[in-house]
């Protein structure tokens, strides 16, 4: 009778362990539909790394990308968030020194805002139509400020040249008018990065790097009128904005306060939660509606650049680890690498091809934000 009893008893442990071996089985399949996804538990930080180098030094070798006195253009899509996330995977990979791609574009940045005066914006109105030359120079100036300030929060200290890459952004903000506040921006008709939509989101960034900037920068009298002129444009226009936007003013609204009262996080936070797709993840259709230049199908699936703005903004208003749509967020992110390092997304304006390098604008962004959301977690 005992020996029957611990037979069924084993019988039991080795059903337990068969079931747990295939419910771990069918999760990392239904995880991972895409061959090209990484099953492994956790993300490659070193695979990120050199997807996103090697976009880098493309981007720096793209002849549209080359600019006057051997500069290189700065792109929200590529260059902004592989200078936001690089250094956050030279931390992690215990890198000893900054990889030649990071190097050049933090040189070419310097370069840009050292000599303001005699650079040559990146578009102009006799190329590309009126206006885009005021719309260049000022887009540049606000990105220029982001991309330096945000070095210098990871180290500690404001550095003259961010000083400097402030001020010239400062000369160029609108002082009056129903834009009072913002800057004029690129519009090209093409989100996220360059439409009518644009200029909020860029102008959120730049208080997202205001808030964390070292040595009390915020508090200084020369700041202080443009930084509130900067607050009062992200407030009043807030309401109106498309969800995608707002995502950037609660990723930045922890380090500036009065940007967000309560009720604004509360609703902003149960949307999010609400649009959460079975999977964990989000879809950048969700969070704005884009008229398709081609008319072709919006995309269905969850994407890399939607889930890591949704999870970012999450992890900034407070929401605990134990939050569940956070951690089904951040499992998405860590489920849905590809084996090159990227996370993937696609153009929310048209179906582009496969084979050219644009088509990767989009899994650029995703990457660099995923990056970001999941160093947020150590």
């Amino acid at each position: 009778m005992r020996h029957r009893a611990l037979c069924v008893l084993v019988l039991l442990l080795a059903v337990t362990v068969i079931g747990i071996y295939l419910s771990r089985i069918t999760a990392v399949h239904g995880a991972s539909a895409n061959s090209d996804v990484n099953p492994s538990a956790g993300w490659n930080q070193k695979a990120a790394a050199e997807y996103l180098d090697s976009r880098e030094v493309w981007w720096q070798e793209w002849p549209r990308a080359q600019k006057d006195h051997g500069t290189i253009c700065i792109s929200c899509h590529t260059v902004v968030p592989y200078a936001m996330a690089r250094p956050a995977l030279r931390r992690q990979l215990s890198e000893t020194e900054m990889p030649a791609p990071e190097k050049t574009m933090l040189e070419s940045v310097e370069k840009r805002v050292s000599h303001w005066s005699d650079m040559v914006p990146f578009y102009s109105d006799a190329a590309n139509g009126p206006g885009k030359t005021a719309e260049a120079h000022a887009t540049e100036a606000v990105l220029n400020a982001v991309i330096l300030a945000s070095y210098d929060a990871r180290q500690g200290h404001l550095r003259s040249i961010t000083r400097t890459a402030f001020d010239e952004a400062w000369a160029l903000q609108e002082e009056t008018g129903e834009k009072a506040g913002a800057w004029k921006w690129q519009d090209f008709h093409l989100a996220p990065w360059e439409s009518i939509e644009s200029g909020y989101q860029g102008a959120a960034l730049l208080m997202l790097e205001i808030g964390k900037a070292p040595d009390h920068y915020v508090r200084e009298p020369e700041a202080r009128e443009h930084v509130e002129r900067l607050l009062q444009y992200l407030r009043r226009e807030y309401a109106a904005q498309p969800l995608m936007s707002q995502l950037y003013v609660l990723w930045a609204s922890p380090h500036v306060p009065g940007l967000m009262n309560r009720s604004e996080r509360s609703a902003l936070l149960q949307t999010l939660e609400d649009l959460q797709q079975p999977d964990g993840g989000w879809r950048l259709a969700s969070l704005d509606k884009w008229k398709r230049l081609d008319n072709s199908a919006e995309p269905t699936d969850s994407d890399g650049l939607a889930t890591s703005l949704a999870v970012l903004a999450i992890e900034e208003s407070g929401k605990g680890a134990h939050d569940m749509t956070l951690k089904r967020g951040l499992q998405w992110l860590e489920q849905h690498q590809q084996k090159d390092g990227k996370w993937q997304a696609v153009s929310p304006n048209k179906q582009r091809d496969s084979e050219n390098n644009a088509a990767l604008f989009m899994s650029d962004a995703a990457t660099g934000y995923a990056v970001l959301a999941l160093e947020n977690r150590h």
